[in-house]
């Protein structure tokens, strides 16, 4: 890559938490809480929705998932630039991946015929070993949006090529569970939660150029976002990861003391 290219790279000084970036992973946390509290009710009889098939919950799943992984794609641009070394890095992968661990052992224990195994944490441990790669290769934004936009069209393309030109026996081996990870799947798996890395990489793609682009252009954008609402949304955000193994053990607690209190356990 020439001198020149390099010069267009954004970099950053010591780490130092940008609260706008942090409000906005915050609020995603707040409205998955609202999602899954929501499912929670259903599975206890509470309420009676389709959270499968309904368009009202399955696209609020996805839009969800996809600011989480956006605002996942611009902390690791963030962190890149702010002079993150390796070691740091795999520590903090350590504990996605073991939260994702302890992800898959829980949904064992409620769902046993459909547990999660690449849910939204074990696809983010992928994705992010691929985008920090890309990153500190000084992969361009234009090459970075691009190759998102590649998979996230390979999200609606593969099912009809595979189903027109692929065998049988390739389609049944990429909807096994060793391949489905890929997302080139011509149906969906049987699991609680499933982010493959297609398209869902791409929305991390698309989160790491928009990130690097903020840097360089919008710095003080990141950073702002000072109100009450904000802060709390950032305090959340911090605090991302906790959180998200914590809320749902809450709820279901709460739940069924609820159901309890009332008779209804």
């Amino acid at each position: 890559m020439s001198p020149q290219h390099r010069s267009h790279i954004p970099t950053a000084g010591p780490a130092q938490r940008l609260q706008r970036l942090d409000a906005l992973r915050g609020l995603a946390m707040l409205w998955m809480t609202a999602f899954h509290f929501a499912f929670d009710l259903d599975h206890a009889g509470y309420i009676h929705q389709n959270f499968y098939e309904d368009p009202v919950w399955t696209w609020q799943r996805s839009a969800i998932v996809s600011l989480f992984l956006f605002t996942a794609g611009m902390g690791q641009a963030v962190a890149v630039a702010q002079g993150q070394d390796w070691p740091r890095f795999w520590r903090r992968w350590a504990q996605v991946a073991g939260c994702a661990l302890l992800v898959t052992l829980g949904s064992w224990f409620m769902f046993p015929r459909s547990f999660i195994y690449f849910g939204v944490l074990h696809g983010l441990a992928v994705m992010l070993i691929a985008t920090r790669w890309l990153l500190v290769r000084r992969v361009s934004g234009a090459a970075l949006l691009m190759a998102g936009a590649l998979l996230v069209a390979l999200f609606w393309l593969a099912p009809a090529a595979l189903s027109a030109w692929a065998s049988g026996s390739v389609i049944e081996a990429l909807n096994s569970r060793p391949l489905n990870w890929l997302g080139l799947v011509t149906r969906k798996p049987i699991t609680e939660d499933y982010v493959p890395l297609i398209p869902w990489l791409g929305l991390v793609l698309w989160g790491a150029a928009a990130g690097r682009w903020l840097l360089a252009h919008r710095p003080g954008w990141l950073a702002g976002g000072g109100s009450v609402p904000g802060r709390a949304l950032a305090a959340l955000g911090r605090w991302s990861l906790s959180y998200y193994m914590l809320h749902q053990p809450v709820l279901i607690s709460a739940l069924t003391a609820f159901g309890w209190l009332t008779g209804r356990g």
